[in-house]
């Protein structure tokens, strides 16, 4: 299987568990990158000179904390998209760094389709997953993964199917109200509306990472630039507290629905 995600840090926060359970379960697990995520705000202030506004070294530190969390998950393989440094975090739109030459957003898209099909071919996964049209919330980045992803997977014609991961709105509501019992210390518990979910009659597939959620949280730590862990949840640099469900869930986009409602490979595999 094979996952695309836009920058270091998407991969653990929306398929961190989903990526450690079938790592541990065998499956051949590889994360694509698109970019090194430069234009990422920070959050330990000792590392503040890395970023855009700066010394714009935060690329390469990304790097490492990326392969920190691969390390976490245990992921089979890792690329990044055209080879590391290739595209670069397009920030969000109307801002300056939208417009860099290298901005992810603003590249050629039969080119970086191109690119990701090359991936495909070698490896062949049976399944493909990354974000839906709007790409989870809006940024540029995920959109252009999506575009591309779902580009290659239709050009690819040898994988079986196309997932996109999402966030139940369910599970969130749950997850809210019990941070609203036991809030966490210096984080701000957000309003039902203030985080993007998805409506729970639209998900296909609910994957249970229980037994994976120590490789999830550890892979969250080590993107310490941009993501802080507070006791059973994590915030980005707003500080806004997001729950942890032991579920991870996805959208069937493309291919044969599978036999069971809870396996990404559901009847792919013996």
């Amino acid at each position: 299987m094979l996952f695309v995600h836009a920058h270091p840090d998407d991969e653990s926060i929306t398929t961190g568990g989903s990526i450690a359970r079938y790592a541990a379960e065998g499956a051949h697990v590889t994360v694509v990158t698109c970019t090194l995520g430069e234009e990422g705000e920070i959050i330990p202030a000792e590392l503040a000179e890395l970023g855009s506004w700066a010394g714009d070294q935060l690329g390469g530190y990304r790097a490492g904390e990326l392969a920190a969390a691969g390390r976490a998950l245990g992921w089979t393989e890792h690329r990044y998209l055209g080879g590391i440094g290739r595209w670069r975090d397009s920030g969000m739109a109307g801002t300056p760094s939208a417009e860099h030459p290298r901005a992810f957003a603003r590249g050629d898209a039969d080119d970086q389709t191109g690119q990701l099909l090359a991936i495909l071919d070698e490896l062949r996964p049976e399944v493909l997953v990354t974000y839906d049209a709007h790409g989870g919330y809006g940024h540029p980045d995920h959109i252009r993964a999506h575009e591309i992803t779902t580009a290659a997977f239709r050009r690819a014609g040898h994988v079986s199917r196309l997932f996109h991961t999402v966030t139940s709105r369910a599970a969130t509501m749950r997850g809210l109200a019990a941070l609203r019992r036991d809030p966490p210390p210096r984080l701000r518990v957000p309003a039902d509306d203030e985080l993007p979910t998805t409506p729970d009659d639209g998900i296909t597939t609910r994957v249970d990472v229980t037994a994976h959620r120590e490789a999830k949280f550890a892979a969250l730590r080590a993107h310490a630039t941009q993501v802080s862990v507070v006791g059973e949840c994590f915030a980005l640099s707003n500080e806004i507290a997001q729950p942890v469900p032991d579920t991870e869930y996805y959208v069937l986009a493309d291919g044969p629905r599978a036999d069971a409602d809870t396996d990404l490979f559901g009847g792919l595999r013996p």
